[in-house]
């Protein structure tokens, strides 16, 4: 079990001092429950239940709940939309699914968070649509979602309710866990997932997921960690014994007693928590410039109005319709202004269309930047990413699995474009994932199938090591025998010898995780988990190329960027 389970120390330090840290004025603090409730309607042969009024994380999607209970004898096609209303439109989320006759099921529309409230359309063919509206609870506290009823969270937690003449020091949502939602973007939004009961008891498909959370950056919160539990929960360090365990890029933390669940929460949620991914978003109208909210510069060159050109262009059309119209008035004559100055606009006009078309053209242009764990035993990749795209003209459609999600950026203006998503086959963005001529950042998260290696052979004295990770291979370091070798730059699938390892004290790691490698610091969470040092058979390399994260399959102009991904050799014997 040696991948990706390096703890850092710090983390262990910090889960001891939970308990000493939390201030006096917290501690007297507790939750609030805003799982909302249900709405029941009936049409013909179909009862649904919509819950509102329900929890909205502080990013990404909410959750929102629908019951479909068919009481009729055929099955049934039910379409659900949500239709949320903002400053930039109506925003779309919809989802189709199929109830079997005389058959109950739960299904989860996923709402962006940037929305407070909307109408649930259900559309059942032969009938006319029903429509609820829907509010989200947006509170200035903080969130966590908990899978499992509220009797156990008060049973394990040991934190209290609330008192109505104090606020809250954190709200929660409550789900049951066999409803629970399967996709990773119904999760990834909470800062801290909690599952109050026996985590044995969750659905397989259902833990699949939760794990997925913890290991793209998020936080959970367990009472008991079994031996069971533990296989569930396969990059845990065995030997680890830390309250709070670094689990890919998020941690894992165990309170077994009501009391040091208090601590725990208590401790975690007292401040507002990051996101695993931090894009950049538009900076509000009245204080647009060259720059993004936050003081961030774009990554894309091609979303800089080119100023100096412009101005130049303006000069010299000025130039051409002023002084230029008064010569010519003078030798030619007032009709041959009157020809001349529609002629300067049209040429104007033509080389300005040229250069959109010539310079920017019609491709979709973007800049990626992403941290990846391989987990070779399991064949898969744990990513975080971020990415700048524009283009002049939108994009179609893009689709990214269940075990992916997309992130906005957390400074969502009002001004946003309209968007188009349907869940019935993980999330698909059926327009406007690019509107024309608009930088945009998404960030990403995904645990995805994959097949990617460093694999080495021992060829006589020398070790010989094969790059198949899909990419560019541009720098990296490897540790094998206790000690550090530099592994050359190299294309994917070539092979190259080892040269003499690196003088001790070289800190090869630190190298690859340099500013520019993290997209300015919109990966400045993910840096954490990739500082600790290479254990025996470990590699971190810089890849060039798209990434391993789910929208490098979009069609696109890349304008560079950097992957860095870590993992464990691959040893081929003879």
């Amino acid at each position: 079990m040696g991948l990706l389970s390096c703890v850092l120390s710090a983390s262990s330090a910090w889960a001891t001092s939970v308990e000493v840290e939390v201030e006096d004025e917290s501690s007297g603090r507790g939750y609030r429950d805003a799982s909302g409730h249900a709405d029941a309607r009936t049409m013909g042969d179909l009862r649904v239940s919509i819950r509102t009024g329900q929890l909205r994380p502080p990013r990404g999607f909410a959750p929102v709940d629908v019951g479909l209970q068919n009481t009729g004898p055929v099955p049934l096609t039910v379409r659900l939309a949500f239709r949320g209303h903002s400053g930039g439109g109506t925003r779309v989320t919809e989802r189709v699914v199929e109830v079997p006759p005389r058959q109950r099921l739960v299904t989860w529309v996923h709402v962006p968070a940037s929305l407070y409230s909307g109408n649930l359309h259900v559309d059942v063919a032969g009938q006319d649509a029903l429509v609820n509206p829907v509010y989200l609870d947006g509170v200035n506290s903080a969130t966590m979602l908990v899978l499992g009823s509220l009797k156990d969270f008060d049973g394990t937690a040991g934190v209290p309710v609330a008192d109505s003449s104090v606020g809250p020091l954190f709200s929660l949502r409550t789900i049951d866990p066999k409803d629970a939602p399967r996709e990773l973007a119904a999760y990834v939004g909470y800062p801290v997932v909690m599952v109050p009961g026996d985590p044995l008891a969750v659905p397989a498909d259902v833990w699949a997921t939760l794990e997925s959370y913890a290991a793209t950056g998020g936080r959970l919160v367990l009472t008991e960690l079994s031996s069971g539990v533990r296989e569930r929960l396969p990059l845990l360090d065995t030997n680890d014994t830390a309250a709070g365990a670094d689990y890919g890029f998020g941690q894992v933390w165990l309170c077994p007693s009501s009391l040091e669940c208090g601590h725990v929460l208590k401790g975690l949620l007292r401040m507002p928590l990051p996101g695993p991914v931090n894009p950049a978003g538009l900076a509000p109208r009245w204080e647009r410039g060259n720059m993004l909210a936050g003081g961030f510069a774009p990554l894309l060159d091609n979303a800089r109005a080119p100023v100096g050109r412009f101005l130049l262009l303006i000069f010299l059309f000025v130039l051409a319709v002023g002084p230029g119209s008064l010569m010519l008035a003078r030798r030619r004559g007032p009709v041959a202004v009157l020809v001349a100055v529609p002629m300067v606009s049209v040429i104007t006009c033509a080389a300005l269309v040229a250069w959109s078309v010539l310079v920017d053209g019609f491709s979709v242009h973007s800049l990626r930047y992403s941290l990846t764990l391989l987990d070779s035993e399991r064949s898969r990749a744990v990513t975080v990413g971020v990415a700048a795209w524009y283009a002049n003209m939108s994009m179609g459609a893009v689709s990214l699995p269940a075990t992916s999600a997309l992130l906005a950026p957390d400074t969502v203006g009002a001004d946003d474009s309209t968007l188009e998503m349907d869940w019935t086959h993980g999330l698909t963005v059926k327009n406007n994932f690019l509107p024309p001529r608009t930088y945009r950042e998404w960030g990403e998260v995904s645990v995805l199938p994959s097949r990617s290696r460093l694999s080495i052979r021992r060829d006589g004295d020398g070790v010989r090591v094969q790059n198949a990770l899909g990419a560019r291979l541009e720098e990296g370091y490897l540790r094998l025998g206790g000690q550090h070798y530099a592994v050359p730059e190299m294309t994917d699938g070539a092979e190259v010898t080892l040269g003499a390892p690196l003088p001790e004290g070289e800190t090869p790691v630190n190298r690859l995780l340099s500013d520019a490698a993290l997209g300015a610091g919109r990966l400045s969470v993910g840096k954490e988990r990739f500082q600790a040092p290479l254990s025996e058979g470990g590699f971190i390399v810089r890849l060039g190329g798209v990434g391993m994260s789910p929208t490098s399959t979009v069609k696109m102009e890349l304008e560079g960027g950097a992957h860095v991904v870590r993992g464990q050799l691959e040893e081929v014997r003879p």
